[in-house]
């Protein structure tokens, strides 16, 4: 009787020895498909992350363009409304010393001072009339 009570001793240490491997073996089944779920769950939120971030930088961006384009086409309006006043002015200035009819009688006393003036970026002529 002494072996076939050993031998059950050892059937049993056995299956003791399968049971605990197959419990091993399902927790680490089970870990590998909790780890497998985290890793899903945090490559989906780091791409919608960086999605969010490419959209506000694009955003920004398309921000930036318009603003700067905005400033252009401001800049570019008040230099045209400076020059169409400049040659306004010029204008009036030159169609005043040609028409006889508009101008001033001067007199042969009177000191005329004509001023002419070329610049880079503009046309300046400066008269002044000096009269006792």
């Amino acid at each position: 009787m002494l072996p076939v009570k050993r031998q059950h001793k050892n059937v049993v240490l056995a299956a003791r020895k399968i049971q605990a491997w197959w419990r091993g073996t399902l927790v680490r089944r089970t870990l590998l498909a909790a780890a497998l779920r985290a890793w899903m769950i945090q490559y989906w939120w780091k791409t919608s992350r960086l999605r969010q971030v490419h959209k506000q930088l694009h955003n920004l961006l398309k921000t930036h363009i318009l603003q700067e384009q905005a400033a252009v086409k401001l800049q570019s309006w008040i230099r045209m409304c400076l020059c169409q006043q400049h040659y306004c002015q010029m204008s009036k200035t030159i169609c005043m010393i040609q028409d006889p009819m508009n101008c001033l009688t001067y007199q042969p006393n009177d000191i005329l001072q004509v001023d002419h003036e070329v610049s880079s970026n503009q046309l300046e002529f400066h008269i002044e009339i000096l009269s006792v």
